[in-house]
């Protein structure tokens, strides 16, 4: 019977300090940047989301993905330590795109709380 509480006891207390680490957790200044209107001879516009690591462990990006070939993101693949910024650069490349509005999503994956954040780039090429 001993044995069986110790056993227990051992248990909940490695699941207490596994819980107890901090996670990283993902803040973006902004999810939504609008490029704003452009005309179609200079089509290729980049953008920069920053972010700040607010959790308490380093904060990984697994993953940028966009929506769309003519969206490209890049981004540091270093952790970023708790209290840090870090950015995610996206570029935008309308040459041989329709005219008009557009709005593109990027997926963020991490190893924060949140795992996964979409952002949006937005604007209106014209002729």
């Amino acid at each position: 019977m001993k044995k069986m509480v110790m056993i227990t006891l051992m248990l909940v207390g490695m699941f207490t300090a596994a819980h107890a680490q901090g996670k990283a957790e993902i803040k973006f200044d902004k999810q939504v940047i609008n490029i704003g209107t452009f005309p179609e001879t200079a089509a290729k516009k980049s953008v920069t989301f920053t972010f700040t690591n607010i959790g308490e462990a380093p904060l990984v990006i697994n993953q940028v993905v966009a929506s769309c070939g003519c969206t490209s993101p890049q981004y540091d693949k270093k952790p970023i330590a708790p209290g840090q910024k870090g950015s995610i650069k996206v570029t935008y490349d309308g040459a041989g795109k329709f005219p008009g509005y557009f709005k593109k999503s990027i997926t963020v994956r991490t190893n924060a709380t949140t795992e996964m954040t979409r952002l949006y780039i937005e604007g209106t090429m014209t002729e």
